[in-house]
């Protein structure tokens, strides 16, 4: 049952992202910026019309979305993804050398934010209507409308230029070499950023969904058995109540990632998000197709992959509906 609908989800997944990438070229045809200027900066001055003619042929810039859109197409299903005008590097090596440093950080903002939603949404349920839930719940309230560069730039003024406790930004100091102490110290901070700004979500979910658990009739029968009230929330509540979170997990994929790309972005992390940035407003379309084709490939993954854990956790679930 699962095996059919990965299946399923898979097929489903093929036109959409056909759409995804041919919009990408379609955007790129209506864009006012050049690529070819954008390449050249300053030089286009000193640059002759031949060249820049032979240079926008040589790129076919001024071909139709389609022509360019089906070379592209063409160069990828035989795994040339072409080359980043911006890093003057094949756009697979360019990903390759940056993937990995996004997954460490949206993998640790992912961890902080669950850990901080389960824990402080299990205590502000148990204590319903206490000082700890009214705070919890206001300060979730707020973070949820803050946008993530600004808490992003907040943290790097507090911490980093007037406390001066941790790095600005970057993968590690000036010319230091990168090691397991470096890094960490340098991730603490863009990675608490983005946790934080993601636990709103989780915490209300958790609140909402274990005060609706603790009014069920499972839950009432093993209070009327004697049982201690730590054993009715965490052993009975939370274990169901937590379940549907696996779910919203998934639904927060692309806002994750959206997060991921402006906290890379305030606090220089060398990841894939930024060289998103970077490719836009440099206008170079290999890279920026390849990586929202990437984009939209781990949002559809995430989904999958909270679909599949759901229906593994609770039998009870039927598999694609």
């Amino acid at each position: 049952m699962i095996g059919r609908m990965v299946v399923r989800r898979i097929m489903f997944a093929v036109p959409i992202l056909g759409v995804v990438s041919f919009a990408i070229f379609l955007l790129g045809k209506a864009s006012p910026f050049d690529p070819v200027a954008a390449y050249f900066g300053v030089r286009i001055l000193r640059a002759s019309p031949e060249q820049l003619a032979q240079i926008r042929a040589d790129w076919g810039v001024d071909d139709p979305a389609w022509v360019q859109y089906g070379r592209w197409l063409r160069n990828v299903m035989t795994g040339d993804l072409g080359d980043s005008r911006l890093f003057n590097q094949p756009v697979s090596t360019v990903v390759g050398e940056r993937i990995g440093w996004s997954v460490l950080l949206v993998a640790v903002g992912l961890t902080v934010a669950l850990v901080v939603a389960v824990l402080a949404g299990t205590v502000a349920a148990w204590w319903r209507g206490g000082w700890f839930d009214r705070t919890v719940t206001a300060l979730a309230y707020a973070l949820e409308a803050a946008p993530v560069f600004w808490l992003a730039l907040a943290a790097l003024s507090l911490f980093a230029v007037f406390l001066q406790w941790l790095p600005a930004g970057g993968l590690t100091d000036p010319r230091a070499e990168p090691s397991i102490g470096q890094v960490a110290e340098h991730l603490l901070l863009p990675g608490m950023v983005l946790g934080i700004a993601q636990a709103p979500w989780f915490l209300l979910f958790v609140r909402q969904s274990l005060l609706r658990e603790l009014s069920q009739d499972y839950v009432l029968g093993a209070r009327s058995r004697g049982l201690r009230e730590r054993a009715v929330v965490l052993r009975h509540a939370l274990r169901t109540g937590l379940l549907p979170l696996i779910t919203l997990v998934g639904a927060r994929v692309p806002e994750l990632i959206t997060g991921a790309l402006l906290v890379e972005t305030v606090f220089s992390w060398p990841g894939v998000a930024s060289a998103t940035v970077a490719a836009a407003l440099s206008v170079d379309f290999p890279l920026l197709a390849a990586l929202t084709l990437l984009g939209t490939v781990a949002v559809l993954a995430g989904n999958l992959l909270a679909d599949v854990l759901y229906t593994v956790a609770d039998p009870r679930v039927r598999a694609d509906g």
